[in-house]
């Protein structure tokens, strides 16, 4: 987990249905990768946290979105942090053979949202956040990369900040970054 000086952050949560099991020969370029791009995500600029399952480096095993499908959950401190890792990093070469690997999906699978400095997502709330996605469109509340919204725009948006005293990162257990952060 890095500090930051941002009053706001950038949550971000993605699932992805996988082709086939992480235990297949066909996944296992993709589980390879893992270790190095969540190094890659830790030590990037802007990164604060990211999901793992308990006593694990990655939250593959974490289900919540169906059996086969992994998830990913992290916070940035900016938009531009997470786009600059996600595109402009080591990341890239899975984005480029996602397909490989995990089935293409027909509503939205990934989702940005703005919370408090210190807020840590839980999956339920990303779970959230999603379902408001792919039901009503982005909006500040729930938004992506093509169709982002500033956190002053989340500000002014009723029901779109989760309150500050929510999970903290100052109040959280365990390790200090607890999901891939490999944008599916």
């Amino acid at each position: 987990m890095t500090s930051s000086p941002h009053a706001v952050h950038l949550a971000h949560f993605n699932v992805a249905t996988l082709r086939h099991p992480l235990d297949d020969p066909r996944t296992a370029p993709f589980v390879e990768m893992l270790d190095p791009v969540n190094a890659a995500a830790d030590d990037a600029p802007g990164f604060v946290w990211r999901l793992t399952e308990d006593g694990k480096p990655d939250a593959t095993g974490l289900r919540p979105a169906g059996e086969n499908v992994i998830v990913t959950l992290s916070v940035w401190e900016d938009q531009q942090a997470l786009w600059d890792f996600t595109y402009r990093s080591g990341h890239l070469e899975a984005m480029q053979r996602r397909r490989d690997w995990f089935e293409r999906h027909v509503e939205a699978h990934l989702v940005l949202w703005w919370v408090p400095a210190g807020h840590l997502p839980t999956v339920d709330e990303a779970m959230e956040r999603l379902a408001d996605l792919r039901a009503h469109g982005p909006s500040p509340r729930a938004f992506t990369f093509t169709s982002s919204h500033t956190a002053a725009e989340a500000a002014r948006h009723p029901r779109a900040m989760p309150p500050a005293d929510v999970t903290t990162l100052a109040g959280a257990t365990g390790g200090p970054n607890t999901c891939p952060a490999v944008e599916i």
